[in-house]
Order: structure tokens, then C-alpha cells, then sequence
């Protein structure tokens, strides 16, 4: 069965959740803290929990604003605050097609929902005249067919007791009537009506949802027979999670517990490193790591004054780089989540039976590295057994290249509640600062990936500079050698801290204007050897001024089209004031501290196929001896 959607009902702050797609292998829900993320997955939980004691209850779950007053209307145990939309695979069908016939349902799409009285409800098209012909296929030769239950039974009980004159004929119709009925035992088996024996059918089916949490952790030392000798039902969930990692060992009880020293020393062994291995192909923090599993006794008071000795079993973890052995719960925080979510997981991963992964702010413990680690166990080892919807908050936990996975939690307060949607326009920034720094960061990261990259103040310099690049080109003369990356970095002032973090890691070189901002920081970066001199290259060096912008290239007339045309002005050269940079003589004319220098780089972008033709020959040749200059520096 496929998760395909999710609602949530009236759960603690989630009053409607709207209708929320799930992937077919990863759903990252983002949201700030106290959103309703949390909320979202234990309603999940609930729906049919892997790990016992895990129920609803309207009392403390309905939200509480609203408990009261929806008490006295309604009975809430018959509320459901989930519902899953489910699409049925071959599989699914299978069992279900062999009792009740193929055709059985009318399209393979099921709705199935759960009370806060624990029960299920379900909505699906089942096809009734086809599975009652399905029963009386070959048997019933002539007349109507029947096409329900209701007529099938109706038909056996008058058939049973017919007489006839013929006592053949009565024979006939006894027969018959044992027949069908002994089809319909087949069929439906003790249930009553086809939508029971349906259900009956694809209830096992029915995936489990898997919670993990801060809460599950592994504890460092546990009391061994007491964990073996407990029914599932009985654990708390650190305990549950040791007794998978004995699982994910390979422990044998008789080995773990036998008095031979030897014989138990060997079973821990085995246990340590198969976990080890386990652990280090997706820990590359530090991979100087080896478990170490350990029993030892420990004496407690009984009720009686007595003293009892209990085996304990201790996990420690022993570290190669430092020559040191800590216990595990001395380790790291985000250390110790990833280990015990791996013991934990390892019960489901070699286990046929459908389940789903509900992860609940994953790895907020792991530096940004090692969350990165964990998103590449999520994608080749978790996504691969069974689906996995994790909720954060965390920038480093966001795929910017998967962002279809990504679903938005924004809490609309007591009228509204906490709604989740894939619409990035219908959300706060708060809400959107995880996806915002995922972006960002990536795109920091992908500077890597070119090898040579033309640092500017901003993105009016962008557009210019890839206009006329392109447009020399075109005419066969030198434009921006294609190896170059032009990165735009948002102000002049940012370009020192700029080359400062990343001047050790690539190869740039830097294109100054005439603001003074910075630009002896980048004098002292070239002093430090994060940036070659040659590769600091000054517009004024083209124009033959000490000052100047990327704007200065132009004729005044030139940028003044542009201009005008992006400020509605018609201003003339003539009324420019001064030999200084043209946008500092615009700033005096309109007596404004600062203009919009991207909106006539927007005007040229829209208009350029005209504009373009009628630059001046001086205009062309200032830039393409600017790009030749830029050029020179590649490999030096």
C-alpha cells in the first residue's frame, strides 16, 4: 500500500491540516519550533503505531480550546483526527481478488481513517454485483443473478426450503442452495458483508508507522535479563531501542547470558562489531570509532534489605584517534541519536512487513557535515525499505535540488490551527528561512564547482557584463572567456569577507568600482596572499580615472537612455553636474542619497536586441578591454 495524502483533524494544534501529499520515498515537513510538526507525525503515529502503547485519546490530544465545547455537540470518540489516502499495488489486490474476484473494487484509491475510540473507517468503491457473480460463478445457470449480499442470502434461504412436487426438484434446489452457500463461506468467511472481508483481507497490509524522537534513545547501560525476559508491551522506548541493537548484533541469548566467560565474551564481541561496521558506513565525522559492549554486575537493594546481583550490559565507544573509550552516554548528542536510531530502524530494515518512517527533528545534535551524512542514509539506505517523512527546522537538513519533498508547517493561531502545504507563497519568512538558507548555502557550496569565478558588486554588473560579452562575441571580438563564473555578492562591502572566507578555496578575481568601501581590506587580502594583485582589477584602470563605475563604460548618453528610461526621467547630458562617476552625478540631481542601480541594467535586459546596435564604437572598445583584462588573469 502507497501513501499517497494525509489530513489531520482537530489533533492538539492542528485544526485542519489540509490535504498533505506524501513522496513515495522522502516528505521533509519544515516549520519553526511550536508550529505542528511534532503534532503532524504522532497523529500519524497513532494511525497504526509499530510500537505498543501508543494510542489516541480525544481528552488529551483534541485541541484543548476547543475540547470543552465540542464535547457537549458531539460524541468525540467518534471524531477522526487522520485520515490516509492509500493507493492499493498488485500486491495489496492479490489476496483480496482471490477471495472476492477480480473487479472487487471500482478504482484502487482507499481512504483510511481512525477515531479517537481507536477504531477504523475506511472508504473505498467496492464493486457488489461483481463479487456476488464472482460467487456464483458456475453455479447458478439460469434466472437472475443476484446482485448483493442481501439477494445472495435471500436466494440460499428460499432455495434451502423449497418443496416441490418433484422430489427431484427439491433435491435439486437443497443442493444448490449448500452450494452457494458453502461459496459464500469461501468468499466472505465469517464475515457478514463484503466491506468486512475486505477489510479483514487488507488490515494486514495495512503499513506501520515507526516513531523515533529524542526520547528513544539508546541508554548507556541496561539491566539484560530484564530487557530479554520483558514482553514488547512492557518496554519503554530506550528500551526498546537496546533490544533492537541486540537484534541488529545478531545476540544469542544462550551465548549472551552463559556463565562461560569466554563463550559470553565472544558473543559481545561479535555484537560490537557488526554494529561498528554498521554505524561507520554512514559516519564520516569520525571514523576512528568502535563499539565495545561489555556486561558487568551490579548489586541493588531488594524490599527485604537484601542485596541482588544483576547483569548489566554497558555500551561504551572506543576512539583510535585519541586512544580513549567513553561511555555512550558521554558521547555526543548527535552521536548517540544516530546510533540509536540505527539500532532501532535495524528491527524494521529485514522485516517484510510494510512500515513507514516517522522521524521527529532528526539530527538537530549533528554538526552540519554529519547531517549531511544522515540525509545520504535517509536517501540510500532508509528510502530504499520503506517511505520516511522527518520534520526540521534545520537549513542543512533541506535538499535544495529535492525541494518536491518539501512540505511547509505554519501555525495560523486559535482560529485557524496549524496548516502544512507545498506552497511557498502562502507562507511567513520564518517559516521559510530553512528552505531560504538551504538555497543559499548550496549556492555557496556550487562556487566550488567552478574553477575560475569574476567576483562583482551586484547584479546590475552581472547583466552588463553578460550583455556585452555576448554581443562582442557576436561581432567576433573579445568577450568574458567562457571559463568564468560572474558571482554577484550583493555590495561592495561584501566582496572583502567574501574573498577573505573563500580565497583560500578558489580562484577569483575581483572587479572594483569607484566606492571606497572595502577596497583597502582588499589591498591587505592581496598583502595576506588570499588574492593575487594582478587579479584585483579596478574600473578606473579602463577608463584611465582614478574613479569609476561599470556604469562609467557607457557614453553619459548612453546610460542616460537606460536610465530614463527606467526612471520615466528625460534628463540630458547637459544636465549632468561634474566630472565625477555618472551615478554619483545622477545622485546629486535627484538629490537622493542612493538609486536603484538595477532597474536601468533591467531596462537594457529588456530592450537590448535595440539597444545594443547603437553603442559607440568607444563604448564597445572600453569593454572589451575591460574583458581582456579579466582575461588575462585566468591561470595566473
Amino acid at each position: 500500500m502507497k501513501l499517497v495524502s494525509v489530513e489531520v483533524d482537530h489533533f492538539k494544534n492542528i485544526l485542519k491540516s489540509g490535504t498533505v501529499a506524501i513522496q513515495s520515498d522522502v516528505t521533509c515537513v519544515v516549520g519553526k519550533n511550536e508550529s505542528g510538526k511534532t503534532a503532524f507525525l504522532q497523529a500519524l503515529h497513532r494511525f497504526n503505531p509499530a510500537q505498543p502503547n501508543v494510542n489516541f485519546n480525544a481528552q488529551r490530544q483534541y485541541p484543548a480550546w476547543l475540547e470543552k465545547q465540542h464535547r457537549r455537540q458531539k460524541n468525540l470518540d467518534e471524531h477522526c483526527p487522520v485520515a490516509c489516502t492509500f493507493e492499493l499495488e498488485k500486491s495489496d489486490l492479490e489476496p483480496v481478488e482471490e477471495a472476492l474476484g477480480r473487479g472487487v473494487l471500482k478504482n484502487t484509491t482507499i481512504t483510511i481513517s481512525r477515531t479517537y475510540g481507536n477504531e477504523f473507517r475506511w472508504d473505498a468503491e467496492i464493486n457488489e454485483p461483481s463479487v456476488v457473480a464472482h460467487i456464483a460463478s458456475g453455479l447458478l445457470t439460469g434466472g437472475p443473478t443476484p446482485t448483493s449480499v442481501d439477494d445472495l442470502n435471500k436466494l440460499i434461504e428460499t432455495l434451502g426450503s423449497s418443496t416441490h412436487a418433484d422430489e427431484a426438484q427439491t433435491a435439486a434446489d437443497r443442493t444448490l442452495a449448500s452450494n452457494l452457500a458453502d461459496a459464500r463461506t469461501k468468499a466472505l468467511g465469517e464475515c457478514p458483508s463484503i466491506g468486512e472481508r475486505f477489510w479483514d483481507l487488507l488490515l494486514p497490509r495495512l503499513p506501520q508507522f515507526f516513531y523515533f524522537d529524542d526520547y528513544s534513545q539508546l541508554p548507556a547501560s541496561v539491566k539484560i535479563r530484564q530487557l530479554l525476559d520483558k514482553k514488547k508491551r512492557d518496554l519503554n522506548p530506550g528500551e526498546l531501542t537496546a533490544r533492537a541493537l541486540l537484534a541488529l548484533g545478531g545476540a544469542d541469548n544462550e551465548y549472551l547470558l552463559n556463565p562461560d566467560y569466554e563463550t559470553r565474551k565472544r558473543e559481545l564481541e561479535n555484537i560490537a562489531n557488526a554494529i561498528t561496521h554498521q554505524v561507520l558506513a554512514f559516519w564520516s565525522t569520525n571514523p576512528e570509532l568502535r563499539t565495545e559492549v561489555d556486561m558487568t554486575l551490579k548489586q541493588e537493594p531488594t524490599s527485604n534489605g537484601q542485596q541482588q546481583v544483576l547483569d548489566e550490559l554497558k555500551i561504551r565507544l572506543y576512539d583510535n584517534r585519541h586512544l580513549l573509550s567513553l561511555s555512550f552516554d558521554e558521547r555526543s548528542t548527535g552521536f548517540r541519536w544516530f546510533f540509536s536510531f540505527l539500532a532501532a530502524f535495524s528491527e524494521y530494515e529485514n522485516n517484510s512487513s510494510p512500515v513507514i518512517i516517522l522521524l521527529d527533528e532528526p539530527g538537530l545534535g549533528l554538526h552540519a557535515r554529519a547531517q549531511a551524512d544522515f540525509l545520504r542514509f535517509i536517501d540510500e539506505r532508509l528510502s530504499k525499505r520503506c517511505p520516511v517523512i522527518y520534520t526540521t527546522h534545520s537549513p542543512f537538513m533541506v535538499q535544495p535540488g529535492k525541494l518536491e519533498r518539501v512540505r511547509l508547517v505554519q501555525d495560523g493561531g486559535r482560529e485557524i490551527g496549524s496548516r502544512i502545504t507545498s506552497n511557498v507563497l502562502s507562507t511567513d519568512r520564518d517559516t521559510l528561512f530553512p528552505l531560504q538558507g538551504a538555497l543559499g548555502y548550496d549556492m555557496v557550496q556550487h562556487l566550488f564547482i567552478a574553477p575560475h569565478n569574476l567576483i562583482v558588486e551586484g547584479t546590475s554588473d552581472f547583466t552588463y557584463l553578460n550583455l556585452l560579452s555576448t554581443h562582442l562575441a557576436s561581432m567576433g571580438r573579445t568577450g568574458l572567456d567562457p571559463k568564468w563564473s560572474i558571482i554577484p555578492v550583493g555590495g561592495a562591502d561584501l566582496i572583502p569577507s567574501f574573498v577573505a572566507l573563500l580565497g583560500n578555496h578558489l580562484e577569483l578575481t575581483v572587479l572594483i568600482d569607484s566606492r571606497k568601501e572595502g577596497n583597502q581590506r582588499l589591498q591587505h587580502l592581496t598583502q595576506q596572499g588570499l588574492l593575487r594583485g594582478t587579479r584585483l582589477i579596478a574600473i578606473g584602470e579602463i577608463i584611465g580615472t582614478k574613479v569609476g563605475d561599470v556604469e562609467d563604460l557607457f557614453a553619459p548618453e548612453e546610460y542616460l537612455r537606460l536610465f530614463n528610461e527606467a526612471f520615466a526621467k528625460s534628463f540630458k547630458v547637459a544636465d549632468l553636474v561634474g566630472k565625477d562617476p555618472i551615478v554619483n552625478r545622477l545622485t546629486r540631481l535627484l538629490k537622493v542619497d542612493r538609486y536603484d542601480h538595477g532597474l536601468p541594467a533591467t531596462a537594457l535586459l529588456k530592450n537590448y536586441p535595440s539597444i545594443l546596435p547603437t553603442l559607440a564604437p568607444e563604448t564597445l572598445t572600453r569593454f572589451e578591454s575591460l574583458f581582456q583584462r579579466i582575461n588575462s588573469t585566468l591561470g595566473t
